[in-house]
This record gives C-alpha cells, sequence and structure tokens, in this order.
C-alpha cells in the first residue's frame, strides 16, 4: 500500500472515538447524542446532512457515517428513521456501503419544504462486529424549498493533469463540487491505467467525512516513468442522484522518485512559546480565554502585553496571569529574559525564513486557494494566493507516522472563516503542521472556529471570539486574541 495518504480501519476507528465533535464540514453538534468515549461502543462519525443544517435540498439522501463497517440486517427504517416536524416518519429504504462505513437512507418523496427534520439511529443498529451505539444518535435539519438538479463536477485533482515526474508512492485524488453518495464513488467508478488503457492497476478508493474528496490508493507503488490515466465515471452521482455530466479523465506522468516525509521545521528556542510576538500581544473577553504555555514578545516590553491583569514575579524575570498556564516573558524584564528573548524572536523567523524556503512543492495552487472541504495529506503546499478555510472545514489527515508533516506557504493571508473546524486523522500531529502565512492581512481565526498547527505569521494573528488553538501562534507584529483557548501541542 502506498505510504501516503493511507486511511486504516483502525485510524478511523480512533477518530471516530477522539474527534466527533471536530468533523469538518459535516460533523453533529455536542448536542447530538449516541457517541462514547468508550472504545466498546460504536460511534458515528459524521452525518450529511450535518446537524443543525439549513436550506437542504428536498430530493437529497441522508448519510450517516459510523466508525465501522455496519451491519445491513441491523440498520434498517426501523432503526434509521427521519421525521419532519407534525409529520409521520418517512417512509425510504437504508443501505449500507461497507467501503465508507456509511447507512444512506432513500426517502420515497421530497421532504416538505422548509420544515424542521429529526433523523435518529437507535442503538438497534450494530456494526457488523456486533457493536452498537451507547444511546440513540440525533440530529435535526432543515429542509429548503428547491430540488438539486445540478450535475456535481471535479473542481481539482492530484496530481494536475499533465503532471510529469509524480512520486510513485503517492496517491491520486479528486475534489468534488458538492459532496457524493458513497455508494457511487469506489474502484469501479473510479479507476487507474497504464499503458493507454491497457493495464488496470489495482486499489482501493476511500471517501473523506463529507464526501466531497475521493482518494485512489494504488495497492503498490507506481510504475517509473510512466503514463497513467485516471478516470471517473457518469456512475459517481451527488446525493440528489444527480450523475457527473461526463467522465472526468486526467493523464499524468510518473518519477522515479518515492515522496518521502518531510522534515518538520525547526522552532529552536521559539518552541518554548505557545504565543511569541514582536510588537504586542492584546487579550479582550475574560470568559473562554485559557492560554496553555509561556507567551513572550520582544523588542517590546511588557506593557504591550494588555488585558491580562499579569502580576510581576519578585525576581522580575516573568509575570503571571489568571488566564496563563504558564509564564509571561517580556524583552524590558531582568536578565536573562531579555537575552533569552531575543534569541526565541530570531529563532522565530529562522522558523519562518526555513518553511517558506522548503522547495519543490507535492501541491502547487490547490483549490485555486480554497481548500474548504479538502483533505489533505502529508506534503508541501505553496499558493501565491490567500487561503481561504469556509465553515465545510478542512481534514489534515495522516498516515499513522508521527514523523508526517505538512508545511503550507502561503504568499497571501489565510482566512479561516466562523465555525470552521480543522480535523486531524490518521494520527496527524498539531506540532508537525506549519503555516508559513506572508500575506499584510496575516493569520484571521474566525468566530468558534478550531485551529491546529503552528502559525508562523509575517505579520498579525487575529484571533476571534472563541476561536481555539491547538497549536502555537508565532507572529512578526501582533497577536491579538479574544476569548481563547490556546494549548500548546
Amino acid at each position: 500500500m502506498n505510504t501516503i495518504n493511507r486511511y486504516s480501519s483502525s485510524a478511523l476507528w480512533f477518530t471516530a472515538i477522539m474527534l466527533t465533535a471536530f468533523v469538518a464540514g459535516c460533523s453533529n453538534s455536542s448536542n447530538s447524542t449516541g457517541n462514547s468515549s468508550d472504545p466498546a461502543a460504536l460511534s458515528v462519525v459524521s452525518t450529511n446532512p450535518a446537524d443543525s443544517a439549513t436550506a437542504v435540498a428536498i430530493n437529497q439522501k441522508i448519510i450517516a457515517t459510523f466508525s465501522e463497517a455496519m451491519d445491513l440486517t441491523t440498520i434498517d427504517t426501523l432503526s434509521f428513521t427521519v421525521k419532519g416536524a407534525g409529520e409521520a416518519a418517512l417512509v425510504g429504504s437504508v443501505s449500507t456501503d461497507a467501503a465508507s462505513n456509511t447507512a444512506i437512507f432513500v426517502p420515497g418523496s421530497n421532504f416538505t419544504v422548509s420544515t424542521l427534520y429529526t433523523a435518529t439511529i437507535t442503538t438497534a443498529a450494530k456494526s457488523t462486529s456486533g457493536k452498537a451505539l451507547a444511546s440513540n444518535y440525533v440530529w435535526t435539519f432543515t429542509s429548503g424549498t428547491t430540488e438539486d438538479t445540478t450535475a456535481p463536477t471535479v473542481v481539482t485533482t492530484s496530481p494536475d493533469s499533465g503532471a510529469i515526474d509524480f512520486a510513485i508512492n503517492r496517491n491520486i485524488s479528486a475534489t468534488f463540487s458538492e459532496s457524493l453518495d458513497p455508494a457511487t464513488i469506489n474502484a469501479s467508478s473510479f479507476t487507474l491505467t497504464a499503458d493507454a488503457g491497457v493495464t488496470v492497476i489495482s486499489g482501493a478508493v476511500t471517501y473523506n467525512d463529507n464526501g466531497t474528496v475521493a482518494t485512489f490508493n494504488p495497492d503498490s507503488n507506481l510504475a517509473i516513468s510512466t503514463e497513467y490515466t485516471a478516470t471517473i465515471t457518469t456512475v459517481a452521482s451527488d446525493l440528489a442522484g444527480n450523475p457527473l455530466a461526463a467522465n472526468k479523465e486526467w493523464l499524468f506522468t510518473s518519477g522515479t522518485a518515492v515522496a518521502a516525509n518531510r522534515l518538520p521545521v525547526d522552532l529552536g528556542s521559539a518552541e518554548n512559546f505557545v504565543i511569541l510576538a514582536k510588537t504586542g500581544i492584546s487579550k479582550t473577553g475574560a470568559a473562554g480565554t485559557a492560554i496553555v504555555g509561556d507567551i513572550g514578545i520582544s523588542p517590546a516590553a511588557l506593557t504591550f502585553i494588555t488585558g491580562f491583569s499579569q502580576t510581576m514575579d519578585a525576581s522580575n524575570v516573568f509575570a503571571t496571569s489568571i488566564y496563563v498556564t504558564g509564564s509571561i516573558y517580556a524583552a524590558d524584564m531582568a536578565v536573562p529574559t531579555p537575552a533569552n528573548m531575543t534569541t526565541a524572536i530570531s529563532n522565530m523567523e529562522l522558523a519562518y525564513t526555513d518553511a517558506a524556503d522548503r522547495a519543490l512543492p507535492d501541491f502547487t495552487e490547490l483549490g485555486a486557494g480554497n481548500v474548504s472541504g479538502m483533505t489533505l495529506e502529508p506534503g508541501l503546499y505553496k499558493w501565491g494566493t490567500n487561503v481561504l478555510i469556509t465553515n465545510a472545514g478542512v481534514t489534515i489527515a495522516g498516515n499513522n507516522d508521527a514523523t508526517d508533516v505538512w508545511i503550507f506557504q502561503i504568499a497571501g493571508d489565510l482566512i479561516v472563516d466562523n465555525t470552521a473546524i480543522m480535523t486531524l486523522t490518521g494520527g496527524a500531529l498539531p506540532e508537525n503542521i506549519f503555516w508559513q502565512v506572508a500575506g499584510g492581512a496575516g493569520v484571521s481565526l474566525g468566530t468558534t472556529s478550531q485551529f491546529k498547527g503552528i502559525a508562523l505569521a509575517q505579520t498579525a494573528i487575529i484571533a476571534n471570539s472563541g476561536a481555539t488553538v491547538d497549536g502555537r501562534l508565532l507572529a512578526q507584529s501582533a497577536v491579538t486574541l479574544d476569548g481563547n483557548a490556546v494549548t500548546q501541542p
């Protein structure tokens, strides 16, 4: 199996247990029930429509993705129901797709327009290994007013059409304009061939949680210096049953090398800080503020750290705050803090340059800068634009290898919209994810968004109300906070 973007049932199981509340684009809210931290219990990983979704197409299927394959004899219209407010339960049929661990409810008729629906999966539903949910799983969505009659399209591919020197251990993927029916995207509808279609390459097709990315994982490395054809047929359809308008086909040529895992960016002594800045660190809003790790500023003085109600230690070497589980350091404190801060800032700048100078990107201009809903495998990514993550979120998927590294080179700004969630799967670690951001506005984390990784900003980092960070905020100007939880990895 390939070493890049590889998925295993154990990774999916672990992800479902630990990250149920953080699935990009189609996660269920904390109000939904049925998931448990008990590893013996079955979990719902995601749903489509998502919990609290609105304007859902009235002819859409309902999808639930589980932590493992389901026993079709236990998940049916009795254990998987959908009911509109004031209406009887929908008549329909339920099927399962073993490859994606999904159950698919197909309504026998369209939803009533502008109606709140409640979907329920009961504890009668069991996996093929006999596991059941800890309790009934319930989520809601509201129908829109129209049918979905638009055919899905392939937005981007990896590799690009015409690419050369593609690493022989890499997977092939396609990103779609909308979620696909998991039963329609598999090794029959997504194929890879060589020798002008003569040689069929065997492999497995995986499907990300919100159904917008399909990945073909060859059973063995590609042959060197060989032209390949990837094809997705019109069998692939969206959740309303609309197929691709035409087969999607693209050609690429393999190289001779195996893509090695990238080395992480060396932060030096900047790694001692969860927040580090040169000109200011400010905080507004007390509720929700919880900084775990040291924060520091240099060459600016302690007075440029505001909103923390800090108390100077008797030694004058550091300060403390009720909002910081750690210490606060500034350039005007007693020896050895000034020298330590100068070194930390220098190391932060060197780390930024290291990340910016990494060569031979694996992905260039992916999604034209909009990576919302995508699954990002380990590698080096490069954009000459802003990068946007909408409330569809993004999944950063590892290969269950602690050495997996992601480096994102962004010439513009990084914009993470309100409620957007970065989901880590496959053992991805926030300390191995580096966001090098060169834009004038820097990094913007929207309200209640969830950011993962190390932000290396040439200018500012702004975390809006309720945004949370699992990683570090390292800015060459200021860091602005508003009721945020920031935890060092």
